[in-house]
């Protein structure tokens, strides 16, 4: 398996990024934005980094706006660009919003898939959740996404039920508590 490493978004990689944008590949599992994130990125690349991670208020699917979590974002590489994985989190609770599925978020471009980097960054990113507090985080994937649900298990994911998936009519998220330790 190829090591890789968590790096903080930068403009350094935002080409990368643009080129998995280019290629189709959308940061959000839920609706895809690449062709939205794209065109931003191109109109001010600047502009773009700062206000994806930056912004107060985040978009969900259903195009309701709702206040940005605090987050560590990073970018996953193995000497290219690989996908993203994030951390996000209310201080002092386990507790999320309504509008947040689990604490961490992740996806990694098809071309790169089934090489084991979901799973090296969910590891790697559970010290980071532990710094901040977590001994355990919650984690969902989609009912029929057999990939990340074998990524959270082989992080110790233990199961915690469902919830309705908000924009799949028919599917459930299935939910799993990871531990930080």
């Amino acid at each position: 398996m190829t090591d890789i490493t968590l790096l903080r978004p930068s403009l350094a990689w935002l080409p990368a990024y643009e080129d998995a944008l280019a290629r189709g590949w959308s940061p959000n599992t839920d609706h895809d934005v690449s062709r939205e994130q794209l065109w931003q990125l191109r109109r001010n690349p600047e502009r773009f980094l700062h206000d994806l991670y930056n912004s107060p208020m985040i978009r969900l699917a259903d195009g309701r706006e709702v206040p940005r979590l605090p987050a560590h974002d990073f970018w996953i590489s193995d000497g290219e660009f690989c996908g993203r994985i994030g951390f996000r989190f209310q201080r002092g609770t386990e507790e999320l919003p309504p509008s947040a599925y689990g604490h961490i978020g992740y996806t990694i471009v098809p071309w790169k898939q089934r090489r084991g980097y979901g799973t090296q960054a969910l590891r790697m990113i559970l010290p980071v959740c532990r710094g901040e507090g977590f001994s355990r985080v919650l984690i969902t994937c989609d009912d029929d996404n057999e990939a990340s649900r074998k990524v959270i298990l082989a992080n110790g994911g233990e199961a915690a039920g469902t919830v309705p998936h908000s924009t799949r009519p028919g599917h459930v998220k299935l939910r799993f508590w990871v531990p930080t330790q």
